[in-house]
């Protein structure tokens, strides 16, 4: 297929993992090869062969850039998230970790995913993210957003966090806890499903609330309306809490601190190569037992 030379995309891959610096050259190659060009943070330079890919500093990484792939695990595929997020540029993710839930690829699929890429054989999804917003005394410390999860946890020297949750400004329950997470249908197979939270189609427009390890009588997760606002105050006392949003973005706060989460207008989108059914994805990330299991027959013989 012929390609225009100026096309280009943004590769961003895990700065440690045994083998990833080889793994993404050899990605890049692949892409040279079909005159789409690589374009990778200068610090990762040195992971690549000048021939195959350009190195730009972080700010200017995305500028004209039709993707953001990202070779790593979950956590890299989340930073990879920050990057695209404020540009609306789609992100696709090869997996070079264990899980890799959030990833469409895997290491052995490389020629696939470039084969797709400079044909543009991919469809696009937009996924919920949230908006957070942190209040000590009324005044307003911080916003941030995730994509899978705001996590409200007990600080240093805290062993019980005490806080009140409540939705659309209605009080739901005081709860006594190590934290409550508040995800996305996208986190719902991240900590959220560690906490034991439901698991949530991507394509199902929710909120969840999950307790986490709550000493209460009344501590199921919650799903409720994307449209509700899910607020969390912690109690008073010497008490210190934390908030961690996709495990990337870090905050503390002391009692009586406000937590709000509302879903974002501003979605993360994800660039999507195989049509595979979501069930089809638990299955595989999870190994979930299916075998055995036979397809039902047409009662009407069709």
């Amino acid at each position: 297929m012929a390609v225009s030379s100026d096309r280009h995309v943004a590769l961003v891959t895990h700065p440690v993992r045994p083998g990833a610096a080889r793994i993404a050259n050899a990605f890049a190659r692949l892409l040279a090869e079909s005159g789409v060009r690589a374009v990778v943070p200068t610090e990762q330079s040195a992971f690549f062969d000048p021939e195959v890919a350009d190195t730009r500093h972080e700010q200017d990484l995305l500028d004209g850039a039709e993707l953001v792939v990202v070779l790593g695990g979950d956590g890299t595929i989340l930073w990879g998230a920050e990057l695209a997020r404020d540009r609306q540029i789609p992100l696709l993710g090869l997996n070079l970790g264990h899980v890799g839930f959030l990833a469409e690829a895997e290491e052995d699929e490389l020629s696939e995913v470039a084969e797709a890429i400079v044909s543009r054989r991919y469809r696009v999804e937009r996924r919920m993210a949230l908006d957070v917003e942190l209040f000590q005394d009324g005044l307003l410390l911080a916003r941030t957003w995730a994509l899978n999860e705001a996590s409200i946890e007990k600080g240093r020297g805290t062993r019980m966090l005490d806080f009140m949750v409540s939705i659309d400004d209605v009080p739901l329950s005081r709860w006594g806890a190590d934290g409550v997470l508040c995800a996305t249908p996208t986190g719902s197979t991240a900590y959220a499903w560690s906490a034991g939270g439901p698991v949530v189609w991507p394509d199902v427009e929710a909120l969840l609330v999950v307790p986490n390890s709550v000493h209460a009588l009344f501590s199921r997760p919650l799903v409720v309306s994307p449209q509700s606002e899910i607020r969390v105050v912690l109690g008073g006392g010497p008490q210190r809490g934390q908030v961690w949003c996709d495990g990337r973005r870090y905050f503390e706060l002391g009692a009586g601190a406000e937590i709000v989460v509302r879903r974002s207008d501003q979605p993360v989108l994800l660039a999507r190569l195989h049509g595979a059914a979501f069930v089809q994805r638990l299955v595989a990330k999870f190994h979930l037992p299916v075998e055995g299991w036979r397809r039902p027959q047409d009662p009407t013989g069709a």
